[in-house]
């Protein structure tokens, strides 16, 4: 093996392709809470910038997203919805104006463990990046380059060190009492004024909507941060290996690293669903009357309230404007909700028929009747 020129030190070279080795990190950080549930994250491989895995700290929990999490008949309120939820009902996809309903139950026979998917887009990419390094691996042997061979065992070893630091599991949270409680059924009131009413049981909404999920990882923090700094060091002498290393295995280095890169990015840009396995909840839309979408804030509210037959959420959560005139058009669309029959009728895969009602005219006629001094 050659490590150094008939030069000696005056060979070594410092400013070389082992720049293409810390690049793409945004790419590699979207996806990064997720790859480590896979026990593919483990894999000795190569990765494009694999300093965004060595961080100070570690999440404790998912990113949440903003939205009020309501709860349609308990009297609970959130200011955000969990990630996983956010992920299930699929809340980026709800038009403005829109209301939509679901029910969500537990698969029977399913493990109650949210994971990886086995064979997702971020499996792939492990698998991806293990051959590059397996193949680099063996030309650095058959072209003798000591250097490439280091540089390859320090960056593919270095993605398993940081994978034990970063590995973890998903913690959900189990209802330990025995109590009766109230209805389950929770209410999201996104900001672009869309509702999505979930009907569930109580073990669902704790779990969900109610209490976040823990990320319980494999190693403690002092563990955690000795292995990132063992894994800073091992990243900067990877690169220093891989600058000295001969001009065919830098070209080898240059094009795995760039196909690496764009693979991440190809996979940052797809649904974050295909990456989860959710096949413990079971969703089913249940089927309304008329369009999805509506042309008003108004119109979404009345079919939200007429949906979970009660107001109560409205005014815990202060989804309707404050004033007296808004006030009174509440009790009125939560008493009309509630002299009509159920709204499926337990019939949920008939379409809902809504109460027949002029909310837009009874808007207007307590508006005009409310003091204008009480008008917002």
């Amino acid at each position: 093996m050659k490590f150094l020129g008939p030069r000696g030190y005056n060979d070594l070279q410092l400013d070389i392709v082992g720049f293409l080795a810390i690049l793409g990190e945004s790419s590699v950080l979207v996806q990064s809470q997720v790859a480590a549930l896979s026990y593919f994250f483990l894999l000795p491989r190569l990765v494009p910038a694999p300093q965004a895995l060595i961080r100070t700290s570690r999440p404790e929990r998912l990113e949440p997203t903003t939205c009020k999490v309501l709860g349609a008949y308990s009297g609970s309120k959130r200011d955000d919805v969990y990630y996983l939820a956010h992920l299930i009902h699929k809340g980026n996809s709800l038009p403005e104006y829109s209301v939509r309903c679901e029910r969500i139950t537990t698969t029977n026979g399913k493990s109650s463990d949210v994971k990886a998917k086995l064979f997702g887009p971020i499996t792939w990419l492990s698998i991806l990046g293990c051959s590059m390094s397996i193949a680099l691996f063996a030309i650095a042997i058959a072209l003798g380059d000591g250097f490439a061979l280091v540089a390859i065992l320090a960056l593919s070893f270095l993605s398993t060190l940081v994978g034990v630091g970063n590995r973890w599991s998903l913690q959900l949270q189990k209802r330990m009492a025995d109590r009766d409680v109230p209805c389950a059924d929770v209410v999201l009131h996104y900001p672009n004024g869309s509702f999505l009413i979930i009907k569930c049981e109580e073990k669902v909404a704790r779990q969900l909507y109610w209490h976040p999920e823990k990320c319980k990882y494999m190693v403690g923090d002092t563990a955690y941060r000795a292995i990132s700094l063992c894994g800073t060091l091992i990243l900067m002498f990877g690169v220093i290996c891989l600058g000295n290393a001969t001009i065919d295995l830098q070209v080898g280095f240059a094009a795995s690293y760039i196909i690496l890169n764009a693979a991440y990015w190809v996979v940052a840009a797809l649904p974050p669903r295909w990456n989860w396995d959710l096949s413990y909840y079971e969703v089913k839309t249940l089927e309304l009357n008329g369009p999805e979408k509506n042309d008003s804030f108004t119109e979404a509210l009345w079919k939200a309230i007429a949906i979970t037959q009660t107001a109560d959420w409205v005014r815990v959560g202060s989804v309707a404007p404050v004033s007296k005139g808004w006030e009174n058009w509440t009790k009125e669309a939560e008493a009309m909700a509630k002299a009509e029959p159920p709204v499926w009728d337990d019939k949920e895969d008939v379409p809902a028929v809504f109460p027949p009602w002029d909310w837009n005219d009874a808007l207007t006629r307590h508006l005009n009747a409310a003091p204008a001094s009480n008008q917002v």
